[in-house]
């Protein structure tokens, strides 16, 4: 089997390729540097950049000294990462919180860390939000069962609870009143 994360620069020397991967401390910069450009783009979650770092082929032991070094300094921390993903989700894609939730679980974040993230705004929040989008999408919002069905379904794609949805656009349809 050929050595992990072996791929040689062009302008390296044999020897200084032979020297990277033998030694633990270039091969833990080369991991570093690997992790740096893929956390250039955007924030990820340790799942994340453990898959990718596996998918360069890094040793398992090298990520996990990776891993632990950009937690230490603060580039890689999953609950950060959670809080930040949710409120911009809430706020530019308007999505509910069973969508984010959803999203957050599916990215690798830990199922606590997604419940602080998403119990951080509350229901009458969630509601609010609901309304708005609601606002926006229907107007007038008339008596059509058919009319009530598509508001609710635009809403639980979007993330919110179906029971939430239904409260929301019978209230928008009695002229936006919330109960």
């Amino acid at each position: 089997m050929p050595p992990r994360a072996t791929t040689m620069a062009e302008d390296e020397t044999d020897e200084q390729h032979t020297a990277r991967v033998v030694d633990p401390a270039l091969r833990l910069q080369n991991a570093l540097d690997f992790a740096f450009r893929y956390l250039g783009p955007r924030a990820r979650t340790e799942v994340e950049l453990r898959r990718y770092l596996e998918g360069k082929r890094v040793e398992p032991e090298t990520i996990e000294q990776a891993l632990a070094s950009l937690t230490e300094q603060g580039y890689l921390d999953d609950t950060r990462f959670a809080r930040e993903f949710a409120e911009d989700k809430r706020l530019l894609d308007e999505w509910g919180a069973d969508r984010i939730e959803r999203r957050l679980l599916s990215l690798g974040v830990a199922p606590e860390i997604v419940a602080g993230a998403v119990g951080a705004r509350g229901r009458d929040d969630e509601r609010d939000a609901a309304a708005a989008l609601l606002q926006r999408r229907f107007p007038q919002l008339d008596d059509d069962p058919r009319e009530h069905r598509r508001a609710v379904g635009v809403l639980v794609r979007k993330g919110y609870d179906g029971e939430l949805a239904w409260d929301v656009v019978r209230s928008h349809a009695r002229g936006g009143a919330l109960d």
